[in-house]
């Protein structure tokens, strides 16, 4: 290193890139070129940090890249934002699969319906079938409150909610009838409504609405959350992506839910909607 110390006790490039074995055109292309990398790195960075804040930490490439697009009208390589992420230790929460469920899922065998929908989740269709479950919402320590929703599995759309501060039967059924009879008969006649064997989908009530719009009902099989696991999917997303624990009441939390699905509707791009929403991919599907 004395040596490439000049006269005046400044580093020489020569004698330096010497002592490194580079070239001095090869040093000259990396300094002319780093400063414009960084700063495309440093732009890049920031959005990604927003994006990365507005998840909560728990979004993953393929969704930091469709937001990016969807948002803001960047495509970001996917390459580029996981070397982003590498290199700058940006990590995503994982979600993980509950071991437990909430809510006693069947009461009797004689009660339950056939399980028409087989898993097979692929809809081709809007308003083909529908899947329809209740969560809980923990919030103000150990308060509760309570999640009706159904989900078009072709849209991927969450087409009828309620939010319920207890788990009342009408909680599944309440408002149901006037969107299925928004559908056109003969769209009635082939749709499918999914459920678990939950005594709210056992309901007089619920069963009433169905039979008088034509619409078969499908259950799955006693144990097998999985045959339902496209509404339970969509339940883990809004958990891992909201924060009830700052409601302090319960109509707090039905605005704070409120507006997630909304958001989830119109705003929240999917890879497999051709990275649309789900209210752009029935539209796309529609036209």
């Amino acid at each position: 290193m004395s040596e490439a110390l000049s006269k005046s006790n400044k580093l020489s490039v020569s004698l330096l890139c010497i002592s490194a074995e580079v070239s001095r055109s090869g040093y000259y292309y990396w300094k002319e070129h780093c400063h414009e990398h960084i700063v495309r790195d440093s732009l890049s960075l920031d959005l990604l940090r927003t994006v990365h804040k507005r998840f909560h930490g728990k979004a993953g490439i393929r969704t930091i890249r469709m937001y990016l697009e969807f948002k803001y009208g960047i495509i970001m390589n996917t390459k580029k934002i996981c070397r982003l992420k590498r290199t700058y230790g940006i990590t995503t929460k994982i979600r993980r699969r509950n071991k437990y469920n909430t809510f006693n899922k069947a009461i009797h065998e004689d009660e339950t319906s056939p399980n028409l929908l087989g898993r097979q989740f692929r809809v081709e269709t809007p308003d083909s079938v529908y899947s329809t479950d209740i969560t809980y919402l923990p919030y103000h320590g150990s308060r509760r409150a309570f999640l009706s929703a159904t989900k078009d599995l072709c849209s991927r759309e969450i087409v009828h909610y309620n939010i319920g501060s207890s788990i009342v039967m009408s909680l599944a059924s309440s408002g149901l009838e006037s969107k299925v009879s928004s559908l056109s008969e003969s769209v009635r006649s082939k749709l499918i409504m999914h459920s678990d064997q939950g005594s709210h989908y056992k309901d007089k009530t619920f069963r009433d609405i169905l039979n008088k719009y034509g619409i078969s009902q499908s259950m799955s099989r006693k144990g097998n959350c999985l045959d339902n696991a496209p509404i339970e999917s969509f339940f883990g997303h809004m958990k891992d992506e909201i924060d009830l624990k700052k409601c302090k009441s319960f109509d707090e939390v039905k605005a704070v839910v409120s507006e997630y699905i909304r958001y989830y509707n119109e705003e929240r791009p999917q890879w497999t909607l051709k990275k649309m929403t789900p209210a752009e991919y029935r539209r796309h599907l529609n036209s």
